[in-house]
């Protein structure tokens, strides 16, 4: 039985969502050619003790830094180092905070200077599936209902979806049951009711789903070196459409990123 978050409970992820999107939005304003992975990780720790949070990826299960940064074939759980960001790159930056007792994770993949066409189209596309899961989180669907929007979504465009990673519940825990797949069968699995808070988040590839993992024992590699594309957002399952918790707004408003 997964048990529906109350409003407060909701209000109390609210916070914590709007802090990992305001988050993002600062390592947003540095990334660029020459900036190290490691400085964007500075940017994002010091923005959330600032705000009074704690950076929840800091030391969970031995994970050494307060951000993902995954770059190009990269999929998730990079470990931000001395790797200087070079133009046409992509990094997927995961940010979670914990703040009263509850979790925020977020996700965003940023352009690096200019980006050729194809990995242009991967942003695109793999954002768009987001806000296509989104849109299927309603009371009375189900977790399938949300994987299939995504897959159908993404996959005519050339594109394929990692099958061994997903998005998840979230509340005082970072991860919480259900599961959320990117792939599925609309009308299976477990039935979304209204309260559920949900962290959707589509991992795409520019080429074949193959992964593996690296020898650190966290990042995740796509098997054919193609580029790997990662947004996340926060929601709550209402009926008729999903509320949203986190947002985009943040880090394109100011047009510094355009999809």
């Amino acid at each position: 039985m997964i048990k529906p978050k109350t409003e407060e409970e909701i209000a109390l992820l609210r916070e914590n969502a709007i802090l990992v999107s305001k988050t993002l939005a600062e390592v947003g304003k540095v990334v660029a050619p020459g900036v190290t992975t490691k400085e964007l990780n500075r940017v994002a720790e010091t923005f959330i003790r600032d705000n009074g949070a704690i950076p929840s990826f800091l030391g969970f299960e031995g994970f050494p830094a307060a951000i993902c940064a995954s770059v190009n074939d990269v999929i998730v759980h990079g470990f931000p180092s001395d790797y200087e960001l070079r133009d046409g790159d992509i990094v997927s930056v995961d940010v979670g905070t914990l703040y009263k007792g509850y979790n925020g994770d977020s996700a965003y993949t940023f352009p690096v200077g200019e980006v050729d066409e194809q990995t242009r189209k991967l942003l695109d596309v793999t954002k768009e599936s987001l806000y296509k899961g989104i849109e299927a989180a309603v009371a009375g669907a189900r977790i399938g209902d949300i994987g299939y929007a995504v897959q159908s979504y993404v996959e005519p465009f050339g594109f394929s979806v990692v099958r061994e990673l997903e998005g998840h519940g979230i509340g005082k825990n970072m991860h919480e049951n259900p599961g959320v797949p990117n792939y599925g069968r609309p009308g299976r699995g477990t039935r979304l009711v209204e309260g559920m808070a949900l962290c959707i988040e589509p991992m795409i590839n520019a080429g074949g789903k193959a992964v593996y993992l690296a020898k650190d024992g966290w990042a995740v590699r796509t098997q054919d070196k193609r580029k790997s594309a990662h947004f996340e957002l926060t929601i709550v399952v209402r009926k008729g459409q999903a509320e949203q918790l986190s947002t985009f707004d943040f880090i394109e408003k100011d047009g510094k990123i355009k999809f």
